[in-house]
């Protein structure tokens, strides 16, 4: 063996085949990679046709401890798979016996081939194990066998001290995806905002009813980014999650009946409808409900009853009036229609304002159809002239492209001097966006609007407003989080920033202001409430 003479290794790896001598074949194979590629092909060779009990811990000995070799030749892996595919109850045994000390590689492929026989092995592998490495293989191969007898066993690790382990566990439970695992896997929830993250990608994926049911439930979270999250999965799962959402709406919790509706409107299935409305004929005294009812009934069709949106027209809160505004026009008919311009007759204050909300509303539908009613002109021509430029070139436009010339020379207003200042709103709600447009430009600034909190941060990068208003729930990007970013370029007294939000939770509010945010203002407002809330930081 000293000159390692090729032909002297073939004979000795076969005179060990005859002799069954594993200790002498490790030897022999330890300098499998001294030699030229076609002794090592036939030194596999002749493994390949040894018995499995003398041939597989030969395989494994080289995948361990001649890895570079192993990797050069995948022959060697992809021969042992086959003799172990053909003979699973050997691999079995070999995984059980006390003699193969490394079994890394056996415990991957019982994951691998997905052998549920192996579970009781591998349960007795991992409760004699210290070593993190292999508990960490054994528990991702039962994650992949998706036995139920595991569950109490990889409950236990959902608790361990490595994170290596505990995420390795979450995911294993994920996979073995019964009932009981999801709710090892809830009851685990509440200490860990990460974990917390990973468990709910496991709900959205399983959406069994407990899955389900926690991620409703999450919506309750006291926690902006928690309850976006749990938001966007119940939104991707679509009309599954319909019935439980609607369970919701029997709860008096305001904010659990605005993220409920939200994510009804944003899933679009008409099964909602009903329950909305009905939501709405018992007149909720939360403002903030009643505009996530409308706003959800924007994006829901509305086969039966539109005639009832107009009834939000004469809402007390401007917010919510627009917001059923839009919900008439995505459901436009001519009796509805109608209806609008019976309340257009009533008491002249109220029609001024109706007027009003469909001129800063930008309700298309709704304005062609008022456009020839002298009543209607009248009033909006109030507003018109005066309103946002793009509000005016958006309905000269409109009423351009319908023929309606003589109208559409009567809205074109003054050109503005001076220059305005610059305040910036964020919000992932185009209908809110449209209420600052119309209310910041009332309060004589000139707004930039952001849909997207990131297109926002990109902005702000060269630019500097008087000031940022932004929402507090919101995909990919909450208020809190845009928040600390722009504190990383402007301080508190150079750009102020108010939250205007629904939301009235402590924990929230605390974050806020943690983040830098220097005032909280809740929703719904007007440019009275938005005015004192401005002045009170930039005069303060």
């Amino acid at each position: 063996m000293a000159d390692l003479n090729p032909q002297h290794m073939i004979e000795e790896i076969q005179d060990n085949i005859k002799t069954g001598d594993l200790l002498k074949g490790q030897l022999v194979l330890a300098h499998i990679r001294d030699v030229d590629l076609k002794t090592r092909n036939r030194l596999i060779y002749y493994l390949t046709r040894a018995d499995a009990e003398f041939s597989v811990p030969l395989f494994i000995y080289l995948l361990k401890h001649q890895a570079e070799v192993a990797e050069e030749m995948p022959i060697i892996r992809e021969t042992m798979l086959s003799i172990l595919l053909a003979y699973p109850d050997k691999l079995i045994a070999f995984l059980g016996s006390p003699t193969i000390e490394d079994k890394s590689e056996l415990i991957r492929l019982v994951g691998e081939l997905r052998l549920e026989e192996a579970t009781s092995v591998l349960l007795e592998l991992i409760a004699a194990s210290e070593d993190d490495a292999e508990i960490l293989n054994i528990i991702e191969s039962l994650g992949l066998i998706g036995d139920p007898e595991a569950i109490n066993t990889l409950t236990d690790y959902l608790y361990a001290a490595s994170r290596e382990l505990i995420i390795a566990a979450v995911q294993a439970l994920g996979q073995v995806g019964t009932p009981s695992a999801m709710h090892r896997l809830a009851e685990r929830m509440g200490t860990d905002n990460e974990i917390d993250y990973l468990i709910l990608s496991i709900f959205s994926q399983v959406q069994d009813q407990i899955s389900l049911e926690k991620l409703n439930d999450t919506l309750r979270s006291h926690y902006a980014h928690m309850r976006t999250f749990a938001k966007t999965e119940l939104v991707r799962i679509g009309p599954k999650a319909v019935p439980i959402l609607i369970e919701n709406l029997l709860h008096d919790d305001p904010d659990l009946r605005i993220h409920t509706m939200n994510v009804l409107g944003d899933i679009g299935d008409e099964s909602a409808v009903i329950p909305i409305r009905k939501l709405l004929s018992n007149e909720p005294k939360s403002a903030n409900v009643r505009f996530a009812a409308y706003e959800a009934l924007a994006l829901l069709p509305l086969k039966k009853g539109a005639y009832t949106l107009t009834a939000g027209l004469t809402d007390p809160e401007d917010h919510v009036c627009i917001a059923a505004a839009r919900a008439s026009d995505r459901n436009f008919s001519s009796i509805l229609g109608a209806g609008t311009k019976n309340l257009l007759r009533g008491p002249e204050k109220e029609a001024r304002h109706i007027a009003k909300i469909i001129v800063n509303a930008q309700v298309d539908n709704v304005f062609l159809f008022l456009a020839d009613d002298e009543v209607f002109v009248e009033l909006a021509l109030i507003y018109l002239p005066h309103t946002h430029k793009d509000i005016r070139d958006h309905y000269h436009k409109l009423l351009v492209q319908a023929g309606k010339n003589d109208f559409a020379k009567k809205i074109t207003g003054e050109e503005e001097q001076g220059v305005r200042p610059k305040v910036v709103a964020v919000d992932d709600s185009r209908m809110i966006l449209n209420i600052y447009k119309a209310t910041l430009h009332e309060l004589g600034y000139d707004p930039v609007l952001f849909e997207f909190p990131a297109s926002a941060v990109e902005w702000l990068r060269t630019e500097k407003p008087m000031m940022v208003l932004t929402d507090l729930n919101m995909p990919e990007m909450t208020g809190i989080q845009l928040s600390e970013k722009i504190r990383e370029k402007y301080d508190a007294k150079i750009l102020p920033i108010i939250m205007v939000t629904t939301q009235n939770e402590s924990q929230d509010n605390d974050a806020a202001l943690a983040a830098g945010v220097n005032s909280i203002l809740h929703k719904p407002f007007n440019a009275k409430s938005l005015g004192a809330a401005m002045d009170k930081i930039l005069k303060g």
